[in-house]
C-alpha cells in the first residue's frame, strides 16, 4: 500500500518550541536551562551540579556554600575530637574547612567513588600538617624506646601485684636497671613519644601502623590525638631553662656533659634537674587526668536566674 510509504508525522516532542503541539494548539516551550536543586538535594548532588558547571557560572559560590554547609556538623566534630589540651578548636575547624574546600576542588563524580572517601583522607591530611606545623618532632634515644614494650608489661604485672601503681624504685627493681633510667623510659612513654605523629602508638607491637597512618580512620584514633597532645601543655609548666635542658636529652640525643657545657653547670646539676623536671611532668598530666574525671563526674550545669 502506498500509506506505508508515507513519512510519519513528528510527535509533540519533536516539534520546535515555535510549533504548536496537540489538537488545543499549545506551545511547547523551549528547553530551559538546569534548575535550581531543592532544598533537600543531597551533597553528592550538589557536587555533581558544581561540576557540570562552567567556571565562571554565577551558581558555581552558591553551590559550594551549600556543600560546605553539609558538612558543617562533621568538620565540627572532628576538630572537637582533635581539640582537647592541644590546638585551639577554632584553628583546627579553620583547618578541616581549607581540607574541605581542596576536597570540593579535587573531586571528580565520573570516577563513580562516593564523596565521603575522598573527603576525610584530604581533611585528616590537613590535620596532619597542621600538628607537623605547631608541635616539636621528635626522635627518641634508641635505649628508652626499645625498653618501653619491657616497662610496658613490668608495670602491668606490678600494678596486678600491689593492687596500685608501682613507684619508679620498684619498677627499676625488677626490670634491673637504675631508677634514672626508669625515668627516662618514663617520660619516652607518657611525654615526649606523644609529640610525635609518627611515634608507635603506645602499647604496639612491631610493624603496628604509626599514629600517621591511622589518622582518618576510625573515630578512637581520633580521640588518641586528643589524649597525645595533653603532654604538650603540660611541658609548658617547665621553667625555660628545664625545657631546653629536656628537649637537648630526648630531642637532640645529647649527653648530659654536653648539656651542662651549654647550659654552665655540673653535669650532677643536670641530672637532678632532669629528675625534677621529669617529676613534674608527671604530676602535671596525673593533675590534668584526674581535672577530667571530675569534670565527666560532676558536669557543669547551666547558671540559674537569680
Amino acid at each position: 500500500m502506498r500509506a506505508s510509504t508515507r513519512t510519519a508525522l513528528p510527535g509533540a516532542g519533536d516539534l520546535p518550541a515555535s510549533s504548536s503541539a496537540g489538537a488545543e494548539g499549545a506551545v511547547v516551550p523551549a528547553p530551559a536551562p538546569p534548575s535550581e536543586p531543592s532544598e533537600d538535594a543531597s551533597a553528592e548532588e550538589l557536587l555533581s551540579l558544581l561540576k557540570s558547571l562552567g567556571s565562571g557560572d554565577p551558581r558555581c559560590e552558591g553551590l559550594r556554600e551549600r556543600v560546605m554547609m553539609h558538612y558543617q556538623p562533621l568538620l565540627n566534630r572532628i576538630a572537637h575530637r582533635y581539640g582537647g589540651r592541644g590546638e585551639q578548636v577554632e584553628d583546627l575547624r579553620q583547618t578541616a574547612h581549607v581540607g574541605l574546600a581542596k576536597a570540593i576542588r579535587g573531586y571528580s563524580p565520573e570516577r563513580g567513588k562516593a564523596f565521603i572517601s575522598y573527603l576525610l583522607p584530604t581533611v585528616t591530611g590537613e590535620i596532619k600538617r597542621h600538628f607537623r606545623d605547631h608541635t616539636w618532632s621528635v626522635h627518641t634515644p634508641r635505649t628508652p624506646q626499645s625498653r618501653r614494650p619491657e616497662m610496658n608489661r613490668v608495670r602491668r604485672e606490678l600494678e596486678q601485684r600491689l593492687a596500685r601503681d608501682p613507684k619508679p624504685s620498684e619498677i627499676a627493681e625488677e626490670m634491673g636497671i637504675s631508677e634514672q633510667e626508669v625515668e627516662e623510659v618514663l617520660l619516652v612513654s607518657e611525654a615526649y613519644n606523644t609529640l610525635s605523629l609518627n611515634a608507635p602508638e603506645p602499647h604496639g607491637e612491631d610493624g603496628t601502623p604509626t599514629l600517621e597512618e591511622s589518622l582518618g580512620t576510625e573515630d578512637h584514633n581520633l580521640d588518641l590525638v586528643v589524649e597525645r597532645e595533653s603532654a604538650r601543655e603540660a611541658i609548658k609548666v617547665l621553667p625555660p631553662r628545664e625545657r631546653l635542658i629536656l628537649k637537648r636529652r630526648f630531642f637532640d640525643e645529647w649527653k648530659q656533659e654536653r648539656i651542662a657545657r651549654e647550659v654552665g653547670c655540673s653535669q650532677m646539676h643536670v641530672s637532678r634537674l632532669l629528675s625534677t623536671s621529669l617529676q613534674k611532668l608527671r604530676d602535671e598530666l596525673t593533675r590534668e587526668e584526674d581535672t577530667d574525671r571530675r569534670e565527666e563526674a560532676n558536669p557543669s550545669r547551666p547558671d540559674r536566674c537569680g
